[in-house]
């Protein structure tokens, strides 16, 4: 039998839960067995916890489903538990270094105990010193283990379930479980502290737990808090069938009636109907559970317990000043550039919401392009009755297709359409004054899978940061988003943890790429000849990436040598990042540069084999099974200035090259399209291209546009049974 069973439910937490797995299997006392409780197979928290029990047998994970919650997840947990001790730990907390063994130190010291209390540090999610809440609770508390009679302030109402220690058959012989539904923690604790006979704490912090940006969720409005009551009535109830004392049932009742009161007087959390209820239906409980002889506190809390037990919710208003209107998130105002403009946008908001008006934009305006455009065109195929308009710079107002509605970013239309659209598409973000409307709907698409880092992540890299701008503003712009999409289990993990929000994920591939597994032969045929690649010729896309310590394009490599030196047939298509379309470089010789073509993914269909360093096309172009050659003349510089999310030298699509001489001798020699490559291609596409099956576009639009349930979606292809485009290589050969 283990001594410790750590259970660690995940829903939500996919994005942090390879942190808390970690600071567990770091832990110098290693005698224990670690429960992952994710929500089902096949679901990134899953997939995760599979990897690591395969690599450690102390990792057992088991599955609840979604509708079972938090509650569920620890029930399950517990269940599958086999040591001696039960710890919970929430999937984004990790363990402080050395806490197990501290934890059996202290076990071991006291004895048997039913349960063991520990300190925690509450850590702010981004800048701020870290809180101890729990130790001023348990400053008071006897030194060596003791009975509840003891010390009856110290109970498990006050304290979170993760971080303490209980004993696992006194769990399951007094059949202890989380209550369904919410303040599952008040419910269990309250049961613990009213069922446990021998107690003791540890004055030393267990548990790192982080406050998540978007704040506790039972602290927000809604109908959930009379759920706090169900709680406290069930506490109540055992203690008065078990006959506790009255000085453990006064300090019992004292601290549950705190947590009461503190949501019936808070502004935010109850409206007026649903206050005056919670308000009336605390006050009989409260009449009804009084113990004998209960004196209440003091000052304006012992007051508002007064007011309570006599049903004054009249004074009780006037006491805690509730008629004042809710102290909510101050209102962004609209800051389109002149005063015209500002007023010419704040009446449009005041207008109603167009319900079949979509606004698109990708790249900042640079034209009709990636994810946007896909999803623009298949809703004009599924969705005609929604009307579409493209958002672009004047400068591209050329190159927009025919019988696309497009307007200039701006102007007065930009502003219009922007202030009544029901739906807002965009790769990027749209400008810092755009006001998120209620009932309003915005898809952030991305533009590619991390590889480096994003976001919230880049703060500590300084050179990134710099450039960045304002990460409050950046997160502002993030709360705008109702659905962000992903197109592997990789880039949902890290959008949550560089984007935090309260945004849906949608796992339905990258639309822009959809092109990959639609096109046929003759596409891959015309784009060439647009292109200018020379028939017979062995297309070689060179499609490097920013570099934020570089001022201006570097292609790093001088491309003609290549061409002399990876053989005859080979020609060259540069693609730039898109931070430089306007450089306007020609192409010379053997090498075409492409930077400036409206489509990256036309680009892609017409190379036979892809060059790149960091650049998140590999993850695009590995959808085409087509050869992939890693160019990393600076690795360790790029990896310490912007910061990666996972090492791309353990894990490369193909080859890699480190020289101008090596990436010559791959192309030269075949080894770039060898069974190695093959090898190392099929590994890196399996991780990565998990939802590109031709369709993302189609998903899109039927869940976001024309509200189809989720179950309704049609699921992703696996991808062994998909055919991509044909590359122009396999045609001659052919």
């Amino acid at each position: 039998m283990p001594r410790f069973s750590i259970i660690v439910p995940s829903h939500g937490v996919a994005g942090r839960l390879s942190l808390a797995l970690d600071s567990v299997l770091a832990q110098s006392f290693g005698d224990f067995e670690l429960i992952p409780v994710s929500d089902a197979p096949g679901t990134p928290a899953a997939a995760l916890a599979a990897g690591y029990a395969r690599r450690d047998s102390r990792v057992a994970p088991v599955h609840s489903p979604p509708s079972a919650g938090l509650s569920g997840a620890r029930n399950t947990g517990t269940r599958a538990a086999t040591g001696a001790y039960l710890l919970f730990l929430d999937g984004d907390d990790v363990l402080a270094p050395g806490a197990l063994a501290t934890l059996d130190a202290r076990l071991t010291e006291t004895g048997d105990v039913d349960v063991l209390y520990a300190e925690h540090e509450r850590t702010p999610w981004w800048d701020g010193e870290p809180t101890n809440p729990a130790a001023p609770l348990l400053a008071g508390a006897p030194k060596d283990a003791f009975s509840p009679a003891e010390a009856p302030h110290v109970t498990g109402v006050r304290l979170p379930a993760w971080g303490t220690v209980y004993r696992r058959a006194f769990v399951n012989e007094h059949r202890l479980a989380f209550p369904d539904g919410h303040f599952t923690d008040v419910g269990f604790g309250g049961l613990v502290t009213v069922h446990a006979q021998r107690i003791a704490v540890l004055r030393s912090v267990v548990v790192r737990h982080l406050l998540r940006r978007q704040g506790n969720r039972l602290n927000l409005p809604g109908a959930h808090h009379p759920e706090l009551l169900d709680r406290t009535e069930a506490v109540l109830t055992r203690a008065a069938e078990l006959g506790l004392s009255e000085d453990r049932s006064g300090a019992l009742f004292e601290q549950l009636f705190a947590a009461v009161l503190k949501t019936a007087a808070h502004p935010d959390r109850l409206t007026g109907r649903r206050r005056r209820a919670f308000f009336r239906r605390a006050g009989r409980l409260y009449r009804r559970h009084r113990p004998a002889g209960f004196r209440g506190p003091g000052g304006s809390l012992g007051v508002q317990h007064r007011l309570l037990a006599a049903g004054a919710y009249t004074a009780f208003r006037a006491l805690r000043g509730a008629n004042r209107k809710a102290a909510g998130a101050v209102e962004r105002l609209p800051r389109p550039q002149g005063l015209r403009t500002r007023l010419f946008y704040r009446r449009r908001l005041r207008r109603r919401i167009d319900p079949n008006l979509a606004v698109y934009c990708a790249y900042w305006g640079r034209g009709y392009a990636c994810s946007p455009a896909a999803i623009h065109a298949k809703a004009a195929e599924l969705a005609p009755h929604i009307r579409s308009v493209f958002l672009v710079e004047a400068d591209q107002t050329h190159a927009m297709p025919d019988g696309v509605d497009h307007a200039v970013i701006g102007s007065r239309r930009y502003w219009e359409v922007l202030a009544r659209a029901k739906y807002l598409v965009n790769n990027a973000n749209f400008a810092e004054g755009v006001v998120k409307r209620e009932g309003s709907v915005h898809v952030q698409t991305q533009h590619g899978t991390p590889l480096k880092k994003m976001g919230v992540d880049q703060s500590t890299y300084p050179v990134v940061a710099a450039t960045t701008g304002s990460f409050t503003k950046l997160l502002g712009r993030v709360d705008r988003w109702d659905y962000n999409l992903s197109s592997n289990t990789h880039s949902t993990q890290m959008w949550e943890r560089a984007f935090p929000g309260s945004y849906e994920q949608l796992e339905y591939g990258y639309p822009r790429n959809d092109v990959f597994y639609t096109a046929t032969a003759a596409d891959v045929a015309r784009v060439r000849r647009e292109l200018g690649v020379p028939e017979g010729s062995t297309a070689v896309l060179y499609a490097p990436t920013h570099r934020d310590y570089h001022t201006g394009f570097d292609p790093g490599l001088d491309l003609e040598a290549f061409c002399q030196a990876a053989g005859e047939d080979v020609v060259v298509l540069l693609r730039a990042h898109y931070f430089y379309d306007g450089g306007g470089r020609r192409g010379t010789g053997r090498v075409i540069d492409v930077t400036g073509h409206r489509s990256s993914e036309e680009v892609c269909l017409a190379a036979d084999a892809l060059v790149t360093d960091y650049s998140s096309i590999m993850f695009d172009y590995a959808n085409l099974d087509r050869p992939i050659v890693v160019y990393a003349d600076d690795w360790d510089v790029y990896r310490e200035t912007r910061g990666v999310y996972f090492d791309l030298m353990e894990a490369p699509p193909g080859p890699v090259a480190h020289t101008p001489e090596e990436l010559a001798r791959v192309f030269r020699d075949g080894s770039y399209a060898d069974s190695g490559s093959t090898a190392r291609r099929a590994a890196f596409r399996s991780r990565f291209c998990q939802f590109d099956d031709g369709r993302a576009a189609e998903r899109v639009v039927r869940r976001v546009l024309l509200g189809e349930p989720p179950e309704a979606i049609e699921p992703v292809r696996p991808l062994a049974e998909r055919v991509p485009a044909p590359a122009a290589s396999t045609l001659v050969r052919s």
